[in-house]
């Protein structure tokens, strides 16, 4: 029986106290995923509860903790904000620290996660919190999480150990005491600080008093295993000069965490051959997706994998058909067997024929003895989610015309029924309705939803977009271009604009944009990877002409832009 499985009955629940990694949510472990999508009380730290809360399920209370007292002192009361579903209610300072929030729904009953950063034994505070859960007699496991001070450095191509088994030593600079200072400094082992941005040169400076040279080597980085990920490379005697050269300091974000690894055995020096996470060919770069969450979801991932931050934008809105007279009785011919086939173009024509199967009590036993094509995996998964599995799905190209090369012709031996049953959307194109009636078959081409132009994006947003804010944008049809344009204003010069298509990249160049990536096939997915070749590229230019690499928003405005081959 899985620990966080409560057999039925039992009167007390449980607490997992979980370790949600340095920041990547693609470091918690299989064991930390099971325990959130079992939970019925989510207690997180506000830095983690995005990490964490994906894979929490549906309905869980989440309790996010504010602690603005400093770190192992003990001192102020944590800041308790409840977030119930889709709504946030700030509850102000707590009666009770968040220890005694934990097992009181722990005595309720309840499965409690209580979810902080890195590692709960090496990067939080929490043993008071499982003492005190102990103390009351309330159970309670321990899911390990990627420490921060191991986890950050891997992810900046700095190992903590060489083939000699060189001594590693750990140190909170927050709370480290002279003593601890002198040991470290007087050991020749790697010693990895965790600190803050504005005190990595204060713990430079104790640890050459301690003993070290100032010509050790230091790496410092920031945000690790996050795409804001930053590094430097100095010595103890170097660093405040290479902070301040950076104009990182002094900043208002002067207390932002990092991680600071101090040794010869380290290998920063190796830093250019081992940091493989900033060398993604689009790492940190901002780019704009102009698709809803729900449509960008397999892309978006896609852009993380080469290190981009997608920031969707929708540029439509659905809305019903004008007319629902059409739909209602296709619909109906579904279940009376007026249809053979029908064919899913979108996740939204599913969504309008699953509303409509609601609405009328119908569920996917409706389905039974039609045959169902989809174009696209995003349609296919939303039709597996309304339990109905596609018998055909292209085997090429994802689109109109990659369905009607698998589709096969009408044989009136074969096939009892001669009808297809098309629900789309009011401006869809005419291909697949006319292929289809080539290979023999007749169509009902219904509009199930009609696509308006979307409200525009926040105004920090549109600003973004006009101001240069965003390194690129995709474009995957002529319609996101005139809607993105009317809704947002136009991209800013130094945007690298990619297009999916000539007929996209015509539409983006009559707005007065310059194309400099298109997809050598109509596919969403090889619109991504040209994007990322296009920045391998341009990162292996500039690290030839032994130029910074930069994205392409921290160009200067007027600069001139370099045309992609691709």
């Amino acid at each position: 029986m899985s620990p966080t499985t409560l057999p039925a009955g039992l009167e007390q629940g449980h607490v997992t106290f979980l370790g949600a990694g340095p920041g990547d949510p693609g470091l918690l472990t299989l064991r930390a995923v099971e325990a959130l999508a079992n939970a019925d009380v989510l207690v997180a730290e506000h830095e983690v509860l995005d990490v964490v809360r994906t894979h929490a399920r549906q309905g869980v209370t989440v309790v996010r903790t504010d602690d603005d007292s400093s770190p192992g002192s003990g001192v102020g009361t944590p800041q308790l904000t409840v977030v119930d579903g889709s709504s946030t209610t700030a509850a102000g300072p707590a009666e009770r620290d968040a220890a005694h929030l934990v097992m009181e729904a722990a005595r309720g009953g309840r499965r409690v996660v209580r979810a902080v950063s890195g590692d709960p034994g090496l990067d939080a505070y929490a043993a008071e919190e499982m003492l005190a859960c102990a103390k009351a007699g309330v159970p309670f496991e321990v899911v390990p999480g990627v420490a921060t001070a191991v986890g950050v450095p891997a992810y900046a191509g700095v190992p903590l150990r060489d083939a000699d088994g060189a001594d590693v030593r750990f140190v909170d600079a927050r709370t480290a005491s002279e003593r601890c200072w002198t040991e470290v400094g007087a050991s020749d082992g790697t010693v990895v600080v965790s600190t803050t941005l504005d005190a990595v040169a204060a713990a430079a400076g104790e640890l050459v008093t301690a003993g070290r040279r100032p010509d050790t080597p230091m790496t410092v980085t920031v945000a690790g295993t996050t795409t804001r990920q930053r590094t430097w490379s100095a010595t103890l005697g170097t660093i405040a000069q290479t902070l301040k050269q950076a104009k990182v300091l002094p900043s208002p974000e002067g207390g932002r965490p990092v991680i600071a690894v101090v040794g010869d055995r380290s290998a920063p020096a190796q830093r250019d051959q081992l940091a493989w996470f900033e060398s993604k060919p689009l790492f940190g770069w901002k780019v704009l997706v102009p698709r809803t969450k729900e449509q960008a979801a397999s892309l978006s991932d896609q852009l993380r994998s080469y290190g981009a931050v997608p920031h969707e934008v929708p540029t439509i809105a659905v809305e019903p058909p004008r007319t629902p007279q059409q739909m209602e009785r296709a619909v109906k011919g579904l279940v009376t067997g007026r249809y053979e086939w029908i064919a899913f173009t979108s996740v939204n024509a599913v969504k309008a024929v699953r509303e409509k199967f609601e609405e009328y009590g119908l569920d996917a036993r409706a389905f039974a003895g039609i045959k169902v094509a989809a174009v696209g995996e995003q349609t296919a998964k939303a039709l597996i989610a309304f339990g109905v599995k596609p018998d055909l799905v292209p085997s090429g190209e994802q689109s109109a015309a990659g369905l009607l090369e698998d589709w096969p012709p009408y044989d009136p031996v074969f096939d009892p029924i001669d009808r297809v049953f098309l629900p789309r959307a009011d401006i869809a194109t005419e291909t697949l309705v006319a292929g289809l009636i080539e290979l023999g078959w007749e169509v009902d081409d219904v509009t199930a939803y009609r696509t308006v132009r979307a409200s525009p994006p926040p105004a920090e947003t549109r600003e973004a977009i006009k101001g240069g804010g965003f390194d690129a944008v995709l474009f995957t049809s002529s319609s996101t271009v005139r809607n993105l344009v009317g809704i947002a204003g136009k991209p800013h010069n130094v945007t690298v604009i990619a297009c999916i298509g000539p007929a996209t990249a015509k539409t983006a160049e009559e707005h007065g944009l310059r194309v400099d990536v298109m997809a050598p096939e109509p596919s969403v997915h090889k619109l991504a990877e040209a994007l990322a070749d296009f920045g391998m590229k341009r990162r292996l230019a500039a690290l030839e002409a032994g130029d910074p690499v930069t994205r392409p928003s921290e160009r200067r405005p007027g600069a001139r832009r370099r045309r992609s081959t691709t």
